[in-house]
Formats: C-alpha cells, structure tokens, sequence
C-alpha cells in the first residue's frame, strides 16, 4: 500500500470581505437548538429558577469573659488578640526554691537600663550629679557568681555566660530586683535618704514610669491566669458571649498553640462564666447572590473554550477515597448550583443567622434552613465552620458561625527551649530530652553542649577537692557496673499507677544520678521544671505527664517569643509555648547489670 503523494484540505470560503460574520457560528434552524437542549435534558428542571434576591438577618455577639483552668472568669477587653491572652505564660527570671538562681540577665539588664535613661531623662541632674546612678547600682547589685554555691556552677560552666558575668558585675543594675521593689508598694526613693527629699515625687513618678513600661514590654499574665497545662502539654481556656438565647460559653480544651482558628472551640453547656454584656443588635440585610466560580470549572455557554488551567482527568481517586469523589462530582455536575451571598462580619463575633430566604425570577420566596442542622449525635449529620457540643447528652446541634479575634499572622522568634519526649521501649521509660535550653544570659543553646560543658566543670571541681580516703585500686581485669549513665539533658519519665487505678498510668519526672557525684540532674528548661521551684524549702517536687501524651511519634514542646500587631496599631509581645508532632522513638543506650573491662595497674 502506497502512502498518498498529496493531500486535500478543505476551507470555508466567505463570500464578503469581512470575517465577522463567518465568526459568529449563527445557527439558522432554532428548532434544531431546542431539540439539542430537549436531548440533553435542559427542560426536565424542578423549581429551577434562579436566585435573585436573599434577604438574612444575623445575631452577631462578641466574648467578653474569658477563663483560665486554675483562675476566676475575668473580663476579655478588646486591646489585645485572643492568641495572646491564651497564649502568655509567666516569664522564668529565677529558678530553685525561692528562686535562688537568678537567670535571664539580658531582661535584668534592660529593664535597669531603662531605669538609668530616665533618671537622665529627668534633666541629668538625678543621675550624676546626686550620685543616685552609683546608689541603685550598689543597692541592686548584679554578683558575681560563686563556684562554692550549687546554683552557680551553670554561670560558671559557660564561657560566655562568665564573660558576660564579670563585664556587668559592679557596673550595672538588677531592674528586676527593683521591679519587684517597687510592685511590693514600696518607693524608689527609698534608702537614699535626706539628699533625695527634693526630689522624692520624681523619683516616685519615675518608679511608676519603670512599672508601666515592663508591664507594657512583654504581655504575662496573673499567677492564676496562666492556661498551658503542663500534664496534658497543651492549653486549656475558655470564652463567653451573650447571644440572643442567653450565655454560650465556648471551651478550649485541646489547644496546642499557634494559630487559633474556630476548630480548636467547643460549646460547653455546664459552668457559665457569668458577667457577660449585652448582644449587638440584629443586623437585616437584603442581598444580591452571586454564582459560585472557581478555576476549572465548565463554563455555562456552548461556544466558550476553557482556559485548561485545571485538569480534572489527572485526578485519579480510588475507589474508597470518598472525599475526592464528592469533589469531582460537585466540580463537574453541580457546580452551576451553588451560589454566594456576601455577609460581612467583624473578627471576634459569635454570630447566628436568624432567618434567611430566598427569592427567584419566578417571585417565590423559599425560606433556607442551615444545612448541618439536626441532633449533634447524629452519625449522618455533616457540618463545616461549625461548633460542636460537649458531652455525651443528645442536644441540638449548634450551627453558629465563631470568629476569633485573632491575627492572620504572628511573628515567632527562636526557640528559648525545646523539649522533645520519645518513648524508649529498650529501656521501658520515657525520656524528656532538652534539646535547646535558654543560658542565664538568656540565649539560647543546645542542650547536649550545655550538659557537657556542666559535667566537665563539675568534674573539675571534683578533682581539685581534696581526696577524703584513699582509692582501693582494682584487683581484677573485669568490674561490675550496676547501671550505666546517659548524657545530663536527658530528663527520665517513669510509668506509675493513677491514684485510685490497678490499670491507668501516668508518666512521673524522675531524675538520674550525675556521673560526678551521684547528686540528682535536673532540669535546665522551665517546661520541665514543673513543681520544682513552686515548692516550699524541704517539698516533695512531683510533675506527672499524662501517657496519652507521649506517642509513639514523640512529642516536641517549644517555648519562645511572639509578636504581632493588633488592628490598632498596637504591637503585642508575649512568651508562649507550642506543642508539635515528633520524631519517632529513641534510644538512650540505659543498661543495667554490665560487665566492663578495668584496667589493672602496672606490677611493680
């Protein structure tokens, strides 16, 4: 067969100049068109008349009480976001038992440097003239540290944090003693005697200058308010609002910290918080609606061409894979069917559509009603943007629509502390590793290293003691060793009973022996610090995790700074803590029961 030496292309030929006409595909026989929409089944259509106009009416109500786990409801005022009044946890400026060790010597150092500029502030004659500069640098003094103090060895060990030590030591001032000085009601003029009596209502406005300016710094809240739960790893809080039907309380349980979207609330119908403010009024509005249109989608003439953009045919779901087939089908057969109403609604409201209908091209009006509406238990019933109801009691589902006045974005800073919990099934514990720890200068460091370089300085100290009996040498080529060491940021968690349970676990913080001297290791980071340094002189220090918490997959914990601004202008700082997803399961080399090889000394 012999393949054609020529081909034949047939064109339509016009017959006028002008190309328009040709372009128009008119079509001649409207009869034919009618009977192609009567063949694709455009006139079987049941109450197909569309959407002209949508009148609503909407209850919109904003929280105005909020409440921590361990605190008393307090007023939510509209200053700040709802992520930092959430968020926010108490600065650690001091550990041990009553804070015997002071840390975080960068904000010490700030807050007195503030207290020094506005002392020149007042005209220069208050600081260096008067000497009142010297006297608050004697008065609240930044010491050295001491390698006879237990609290210390962590200053000493790091050579940064000596250098940094010994530059501000006698030069500069705690502004957090004086911070605290002042909080306890008492004057900044205090102990300076008579050479302050003309200037005493200065300093003292300088004092609650000092105060409004560290309170205003970074955002922290009541020694009650505080809602990260250190058992559960997350936070816990909860908001009310009066909406029409009365007060709805809305409860946090499980959030991890981050961005706080409607999902991460719950309706609480038990324990109101009382205190709320009136409703806004109702806000009716008549509306035009607006067909649904997203890339991809066929487009309604005959004629017109798709962009192919969207490639709907590379999709390829399985046969199981339900929530892809419920896409392609509302992308490629329903799509024409839905419709958008514009409603305009402020961040931070609560707000409950109170009736809505319909009106189409033919005049009728159809009253809407929400479609997740039905029993909160129902296993049929599908929601989206919705809130779901506590408890086991069968009550109607709530199809309210929560805003949280929250921020799109927040600026988070380095991590201070990182901890990260993985189950060790070798050694049958739980380990919290400390994987960043913040110095007392307040920078952040890797765990590993910090813990080397205290074992090393501690080792030092050990062996420069003097010797209190002489070492048996040993007498055989092997020795046995009850139990192995881990490296000192390795924080352990043991399994104990539930009290009151044969079956149910919890995981206690426990504490290896160091390898200098067999005294307990603690931890270096405040999340794990929990009960440490709360208790009074002579307590028992106990911090249970629950083991729900600790999964397989591990558990990361940070803590650091975050800021953002509100829609004031307002910028907002505060510390907070944020729960993520691990790495897997770990092993710390833990052993017990080992025989090792001892080298024996020369014979002589």
């Amino acid at each position: 067969m012999t393949e054609p030496s020529s081909f034949t292309r047939l064109e339509g030929r016009p017959r006028t100049v002008g190309f328009d006409r040709a372009l128009r595909a008119e079509v001649r026989d409207p009869l034919w068109m009618l009977t192609r929409q009567w063949q694709l089944g455009e006139f079987r259509g049941a109450n197909a008349g569309s959407p002209v106009t949508v009148t609503y009416a909407v209850s919109p109500s904003r929280p105005t009480r909020f409440r921590a786990p361990q605190g008393q409801p307090q007023d939510l005022t509209g200053d700040r976001p709802l992520e930092t009044v959430a968020e926010r946890r108490r600065l650690p400026l001091a550990y041990g038992t009553p804070g015997s060790e002071k840390v975080a010597f960068d904000l010490r150092l700030a807050i007195g440097r503030h207290w020094l500029k506005l002392l020149d502030s007042a005209g220069g004659l208050l600081g260096q003239v008067l000497g009142f500069k010297k006297f608050y640098v004697e008065r609240y003094p930044i010491a050295l540290p001491d390698a006879a103090r237990a609290d210390d060895v962590a200053k000493l060990a790091h050579p940064e944090v000596w250098a940094t030590m010994q530059a501000i030591s006698g030069r500069r001032m705690d502004g957090y003693l004086f911070y605290q000085h002042l909080k306890a009601g008492r004057d900044a003029d205090e102990g300076l005697g008579l050479g302050a009596i003309l200037h005493r209502q200065t300093l003292r406005k300088l004092g609650k200058r000092l105060v409004a300016w560290y309170e205003k710094l970074i955002d922290q809240p009541s020694a009650a308010g505080a809602t990260w739960d250190p058992g559960r790893l997350e936070h816990r809080f909860s908001v009310a609002a009066s909406t029409p039907g009365g007060e709805k309380k809305l409860a946090a349980p499980e959030y991890p910290g981050g961005t706080l979207e409607w999902h991460a609330f719950s309706v609480d119908p038990k324990n109101p918080l009382g205190g709320t403010k009136p409703p806004e009024p109702t806000l009716t509005r008549t509306v035009f609606p607006a067909p649904v249109r997203y890339s991809g989608m066929p487009l309604p003439r005959w004629w017109a061409q798709e962009d192919g953009k969207t490639n709907f045919a590379a999709v390829r779901p399985d046969s199981t894979d339900l929530a892809r087939l419920v896409f392609l089908e509302f992308a490629l057969v329903f799509s024409n069917d839905w419709y958008q109403v514009p409603c305009d609604l402020p961040a931070g409201t609560l707000s409950r559509i109170q009736g809505l209908f319909v009106t189409d091209v033919f005049g009728e009006k159809q009253w809407i009603t929400p479609a997740g509406d039905g029993r909160d238990e129902e296993w049929k019933r599908w929601s989206m943007f919705t809130l779901d109801t506590l408890g086991p009691e069968d009550v109607r589902a709530d199809t309210d629509l929560f805003l949280p006045p929250s921020v799109p974005k927040v600026t988070e800073g380095p991590a201070l502390e990182e901890v990260l919990l993985i189950r060790d099934e070798n050694a049958n514990l739980v380990w919290g590793i400390e994987q960043t720890v913040s110095t007392p200068a307040g920078e952040p460091r890797r765990g590993s290293e910090a813990a080397a370089e205290v074992t090393t300085f501690r080792q030092r100290l050990h062996d420069a003691a003097p010797a209190t009996a002489a070492e048996d040498p040993p007498r055989a080529p092997i020795s046995y060793v009850a139990m192995n060491s881990v490296p000192g940021h390795w924080i352990p968690f043991i399994a104990v009973h539930e009290p009151g349970d044969n079956r149910e676990v919890r995981l206690q913080r426990a504490a290896m022996p160091s390898v200098v001297d067999a005294t307990p290791v603690r931890p270096r980071t405040s999340l794990l610090r929990v009960g440490l340094d709360e208790l009074p002189a002579g307590g028992k220090p106990q911090y249970f995790v629950h083991e729900e918490e600790v999964t397989r997959a591990g558990t990361r914990v940070t803590l650091a700074y975050s800021r953002t601004r509100w829609h004031d202008g307002r910028a907002v700082v505060w510390l907070s803590a944020r729960r993520g997803a691990g790495r897997g399961e770990g092993s710390s080399g833990l052993a017990f029961d080992l025989v090792v090889d001892t080298p024996l000394p020369p014979a002589p």
